[in-house]
């Protein structure tokens, strides 16, 4: 029996911790958890939709397309392994300055230095090397910042702040494509620019908000090593966690597949006379509806308390987006498709970590579980270039792409009627 098990028998209160949160967070808060989560997608998001593109075009014009899929892959790899593994690691760590913040300082500054890798990557090796590193950083940063919601954030509140954390991912996106393409137009220069938003956002939020250190005597029995089996999550003794978590992998496969080579779509099929400022139009319009959708969702799920019927709303306005682009290749539809989509996905985000938080198994291990969470937005990474990559092939082009993307949206509101713990 360990420390927490022995405290609940004994009647002793948790620590802060590993208590489940009560106090609302106040609105300063929720700001610098969103400037935070901001500058950490602006520093995932600017080169994946603009940079990498870019950078593999200039190394090898003939196989941009290998190019990027590979680099993109190999760091969706080493996310999946830092997300639960830092998760993990934060857990059980007892540091004065905290359980989280540690982590992610330490995840923005090994991000930051991936970064400046890529800004003098001359060769695909190198490239590859550099976007891995900032994927293990960022994505370890990822999960630190992921677990601030259930440990900061009551259940009553959390779509509210989750809407925030949603309209982050996406406002990064488009203050990503903003920066590398208005503000800093050279290549290495937009990577340096990235390096130096997430690292001061990182800083900001460890200096200036709490952090609950954890006693060491209610760290987890045991060695960090050992622990690497409790990683997995039985799907049979959690099945809530486990359809919840297909749900997410399935959004972020068919956000994927629907936006990872959106670059390109608009160069090759639209035939976009000038695909970066294309892309920026899009991301604008696709931002203001996501914005909309996740503060509108956000008030009304943690007033109802209903999670479920608005998932299916999202995966309903999703699945429309990605097929008009399939009967229509042409830049109005795409004007009409980005805020249908935008207005979707904020729907989405709003609710879906509140959902997420509501099945965690238990409170010791927020951190590692919300890594394997996180786990469902790093794996499309990896899959969607290798899938993408055969659709393409084998479909004719983008409107296979682009009905794979509906299909996987459309069989995540499946999976959330599974779910029987939140309504």
């Amino acid at each position: 029996m360990d420390s927490r098990e022995g405290a609940r028998r004994a009647g002793v209160p948790l620590p802060p911790a590993l208590a489940e949160p009560v106090v609302p967070v106040r609105p300063g808060w929720t700001t610098l958890l969103f400037l935070t989560n901001l500058g950490l997608w602006l520093a995932i998001y600017a080169p994946i939709q603009v940079l990498l593109p870019r950078q593999a075009a200039l190394l090898d014009a003939a196989d941009k397309e290998v190019v990027f899929g590979t680099v993109t892959g190999a760091g969706a790899l080493v996310a999946l392994v830092a997300n639960p593994a830092i998760g993990l690691l934060s857990d059980r760590t007892s540091s004065r300055f905290g359980r989280r913040h540690p982590w992610t300082v330490a995840g923005a500054l090994l991000g930051a230095c991936g970064l400046g890798i890529l800004s003098l990557a001359g060769d695909v090796v190198v490239m590859t090397l550099g976007w891995c590193l900032v994927q293990a950083g960022l994505g370890g940063m990822l999960a630190t910042l992921t677990a601030a919601l259930p440990d900061r954030v009551p259940v009553r509140q959390r779509a509210r702040v989750g809407g925030f954390v949603g309209i982050s991912q996406m406002l990064g996106t488009v203050a990503g494509a903003v920066l590398v393409t208005v503000v800093v137009t050279s290549l290495s220069g937009g990577y340096l620019a990235c390096a130096f938003v997430v690292l001061t956002g990182a800083v900001v939020f460890a200096v200036r908000t709490p952090d609950a250190v954890l006693p060491r005597a209610f760290r987890p029995a045991g060695r960090w090593w050992t622990a690497i089996a409790g990683l997995w999550v039985s799907p049979r003794r959690q099945p809530d966690f486990a359809w919840a978590w297909g749900c997410h992998f399935l959004i972020g496969l068919g956000n994927a597949l629907g936006t990872l080579y959106l670059l390109f779509f608009l160069g090759d099929a639209v035939r976009h006379p000038d695909p970066d400022t294309g892309l920026l139009v899009l991301m604008g319009l696709y931002g203001a509806a996501l914005t909309v959708g996740a503060l509108v969702t956000g008030r009304l799920s943690d007033s109802s308390g209903l999670r479920k019927p608005y998932v299916l709303v999202s995966c309903g306005l999703m699945a429309t987006a990605a097929l008009l682009l399939v009967v229509s290749q042409t830049w109005t539809a795409a004007l009409v498709a980005a805020p249908l989509l935008g207005v979707g996905f904020g729907t989405y985000w709003a609710v879906a970590l509140a959902i997420l938080t509501q099945v965690l198994p238990a409170a010791a291990d927020r951190g590692k579980d919300l890594g394997v969470v996180n786990v469902a937005n790093a794996l499309p990474q990896v899959v969607a270039p290798l899938l993408a990559t055969v659709i393409l092939a084998r479909t004719g082009g983008y409107p296979g792409l682009f009905t794979a993307s509906a299909a996987a949206t459309l069989c995540a509101g499946v999976l959330i009627t599974r779910v029987r713990s939140v309504r």
